[in-house]
């Protein structure tokens, strides 16, 4: 079933890199209402909790490690169809693999540093909605 929400994060390096602007541009251009945003720095307890999912993988350390090591912009994202229009938009994990004109082939520096997070199912975007925003803070467009 498809919701109209899904989370988006734009990670440390795009924030340190002066994106955040040309990133939300390009989601706004793309469709999609922002109904909650703020900028803030996961703990690396934060991190890890948030990426618990991880947390066998062999990348497990580096991507917590990364995710704390400076602010980061959390937005929920409203549109028809939300989680799957907004995997098209982020485009491959790998920059060097995603399509022209996806987020990650326009602002990512590596597979690893992405530059943008976004939900991977419906039940994933309630869960890290609400690990980054209260009720209060989630408004309807």
């Amino acid at each position: 079933m498809a919701t109209n929400r899904t989370l988006t994060m734009i990670k440390p390096n795009a924030v340190r890199d002066g994106l955040v602007g040309s990133i939300l541009n390009e989601i706004t251009k793309a469709g999609f209402k922002i109904v909650a945003l703020k900028m803030t720095q996961l703990t690396v307890d934060n991190a890890k909790q948030f990426y618990s999912v991880h947390k066998d993988r062999p990348f497990f350390e580096d991507l917590f490690t990364f995710m704390s090591s400076g602010p980061i912009v959390a937005a929920i994202l409203e549109k028809e169809n939300a989680v799957e229009d907004f995997r098209v938009l982020l485009g491959s994990t790998d920059p060097n693999e995603a399509k022209e004109g996806t987020l990650r082939k326009l602002f990512a520096e590596s597979k690893s540093r992405n530059a943008v997070h976004g939900s991977d199912s419906n039940d994933n975007a309630r869960i890290e909605s609400g690990f980054h925003f209260s009720r209060r803070e989630q408004f309807s467009s």
